[in-house]
Parts: C-alpha cells; structure tokens; sequence
C-alpha cells in the first residue's frame, strides 16, 4: 500500500466534521484563543501543593541574571563556587564574573573549531562530522566539563573586577559575527589542506585568524585582567584587601575546589546504565577535561544528589527548562500543564522514547539548593535560577520531583559521595558517542 498520499477534499471534509463532533470543540477552542493553551490548561493543584519550604536546604543569597545569553552553564558553575566563598568569607551576595570566563570560552572555542576543520578537511562539506562543526562554530551553550576546564585554566575573577556589559547581556549580534568570521576561515583553512599547502602556512594563517578573533572579542567583552585586587567588606562590615593577585591564585588561595573530583551523572534510559560515555565533539578547551559521564538509574541520580545536599554542597544539573515550566511563578513540574487532558489526545512518551525521537533536549543548567524530604523520599527540590530576581521566589524556583524523574538528564556528584558500584563503573570502557547523539 502507498503511505505517500495526498490530502484530499474529502479527507479534509472528514478532519472537520470529526472536530466539530467533539462535543467540548467549542468551549476549548474559545478558552484557548483567549488565554493560550498552557494558561488554558494550567493545573492550580500543583501550584497549592508546590509549596516553599524544604527539610533539607542550603543558605544562599541573591541569584544571578545570565539576560539574554546562553551562559547558564557558566552561571551555574560560579553559583556552586561563589556559595563557597560566600560561606567561608562571610559575604552573602559574592558573585564570580561571568563575563571573565565566557571570554576565554570564545578564544578556546575558536581554537577548536579551527583544529576540527583542519583536521577534517579532507571530508566534503556535506559530511555529517563536518556539517556539525559548521552549523553552530561558537554558540553560547556548554556543560559542565566546558566550564571547569575554564577555570582550571584560568581561574576567576569577582564579578566587579571584570563586569558584564551590553553584550554579554545580550549575546546575539556578538555571536552572529563571530560564527560568520569562524566559517569564513574555516572554508579558507580547508582549501590551504586541500591546496597542498605547508605546515607551516596552515599554522601562520590560523594565528592570523585568532588574532582577529582575539581583537573581535576583546572589543566586545574587554580585555581579561592579568592582576587585580581583591577588596569587599564582609556581612559584619569589615574590611579585607588582598592586593596583586592573578585570578588563577585568587581560586587556589580563596576557593580551592578540585574541579577533578567531580563526575556528571546522566539519566538517558536510551543507553545502557553503569557504562561511561564521551562527547568529544562538544569538548572546549585543547588539553583540558573531556566531556564524560557516567549513566545512571534516574533514582541513583536522586540519591547522589540529596547526600551532596545533605553534605551542605549544592548541586549543578541539566535539564530541559522548556518543559511544564511557569517562568514567572518559578514552578516545574510534569502535571502543570494537563494539555492531553484539554484537548482529549495523548502526546505522552517515556524518557526513553524522548530521547530516541529528539523530543528531550538539555536546553538548560541550574542548581540544586535544597530538596524536601518525607520518610526519606524527595517530594520536591529548591533550585537556584540565572534569570534575575524577577521570577520564581526572588529568583528560586520550585520542582517538582517528578519534573526531577521527567526532565533532569544531569546532576555533577563529588566522586566521594558515589556507591563502591558507581566508583567501579567510572572504570568501565569509555564509548564515545557522535555529536549528532541525543545527549549533545
């Protein structure tokens, strides 16, 4: 039989008389023309049960505004390092530069897109490794790894030393640029291969482009400090000052977090558990941490994460943000939006089934400050946002622990607080996935 068929008139005749059988057509139809179809089916019992208090939770002060940017990995990492300093220091509302790292992020992204296209320029543009490379050269986007290969590299700097700007806060005509310059040179770095041309021309013509890179970039965000002085007056109003210092030597004297010790614990019912997998493809900085974790039953991701809680750390995670979300009352969870239910079909998937259809996305990074727990089980967990003060509880949202199940693919666990069972599947044999894969 041919599956391949027009719609006819008839077919279409037949579309609408179904509709208007439908005995509540016209009551939904109208209450979604006027309020939209998530306000339409917005479900009021989670918002009374998702109440704001929880048994286990970490003090934290005033959350970050990542704006109109990408950068929530980078905000979510400093969260973690800046509750630290806060803590130990005395000072509640400490915050890292962002803007500091996600210079550097673009320096060593540009480095990596130029040694991919060189070393696969043998390869038509149509290649599926190379097509990826091309499609999104720099994008604001990263993971955990990314970003603490960043800071062992570079250390950080508190925000004040090294602030946001217009277009750090608003990255798009910034990255529309310098993904144009990054394919213009990769083309032109494929035809020198292709051309025959010398070592030593291909390495002096991409010098040439990351200086340009370089000269784009520090005209758009600044240029990095070298040395800088640290001076704050702590909640008790009294003054410090440490003078001189490079960011890496303010992160080892004042932070001093081994960034090795973690592990990404990842949820993708799609592979095989108590296995270790790679995304080279994402990898940004040459020589630095490889984007690696370890697959795990979504409850051990749980578990992990309440004792790192429980330990007073918080927790970074990713997860899909753009799924039965309420941005501005800071509410996640799998029942807020009861849509199947409004429109009488069924739209549900497993989590497996999601990830073999690229219906689940890991669009965004937060961090776990708290969880709720009644004999023993997680009912619901406090989350640090980078969208400002404006939403959610000034800033802090509340999920749900089955938008946990449904919607977390990542939680980053201190290797200590693993069981002998995950310490020995860090072990096994590294697969390395594709950069097309559904965890990218």
């Amino acid at each position: 039989m041919n599956f391949v068929e027009p719609l006819t008139d008839a077919k279409l005749r037949e579309l609408q008389q179904h509709f208007t059988a439908w005995p509540n057509h016209k009551l939904v139809a109208n209450a979604i023309n006027s309020n939209g179809i998530n306000q339409t089916a917005k479900n009021a019992k989670v918002l009374r049960q998702l109440n704001r208090t929880f048994s286990d939770e970490i003090k934290t002060g005033k959350v970050s505004n990542q704006k109109q940017s990408g950068r929530c990995w980078l905000f979510s990492i400093l969260n973690t390092l800046r509750h630290k300093f806060a803590d130990q220091y005395n000072v509640k509302d400490f915050e890292l530069s962002q803007s500091y790292l996600f210079f550097w992020d673009k320096i060593e992204r540009a480095n990596m897109f130029y040694s991919h296209l060189i070393a696969l320029a043998d390869r038509p543009l149509s290649d599926r490794d190379v097509a990826f490379y091309l499609d999104s050269p720099d994008d604001d986007g990263g993971q955990w790894a990314m970003a603490a290969s960043l800071v062992q590299k570079y250390g950080v700097v508190p925000r004040e030393t090294f602030p946001e700007n217009a277009v750090t806060e608003n990255t798009s005509e910034f990255a529309d640029l310098l993904n144009r310059k990054l394919r213009k040179d990769g083309l032109a770095l494929r035809k020198l291969v292709r051309d025959g041309a010398s070592d030593a021309e291909i390495v002096a013509t991409k010098d040439q482009f990351l200086t340009e890179v370089y000269q784009i970039t520090a005209s758009a965000i600044g240029v990095p400090p070298e040395r800088f002085d640290l001076e704050y007056r702590d909640d008790d109003n009294h003054y410090h000052l440490d003078q001189g210092m490079t960011p890496k030597e303010f992160y080892q004297k004042y932070i001093d977090v081994d960034l090795n010790d973690y592990v990404v614990l990842s949820n993708a019912p799609d592979k095989d558990y108590y296995q270790m997998y790679a995304l080279p493809s994402q990898d940004n900085v040459i020589g630095g941490l490889s984007i690696q974790f370890l697959n795990l039953p979504m409850e051990e991701l749980k578990q992990a994460a309440i004792t790192q809680l429980q330990n007073q750390e918080t927790v970074w995670f990713g997860n899909d943000v753009l799924k039965q979300a309420d941005r501005k009352a800071g509410i996640l969870d799998s029942q807020l939006y009861l849509q199947d239910q409004l429109l009488d079909v069924d739209t549900q998937m497993s989590k497996k089934e999601r990830f073999e259809t690229h219906e689940a996305e890991v669009s965004h990074a937060m961090t776990l400050t708290g969880v709720d727990l009644i004999d023993g089980q997680p009912r619901k967990w406090k989350v640090e946002n980078s969208w400002g003060d404006k939403v959610g509880k000034d800033g802090y949202f509340v999920m749900g622990d089955n938008w946990m199940d449904d919607y977390v693919y990542e939680v980053v666990i201190r290797r200590k607080y693993l069981t002998g069972k995950q310490q020995a599947a860090l072990n096994s044999d590294l697969i390395v996935l594709p950069p097309w894969d559904s965890l990218a």
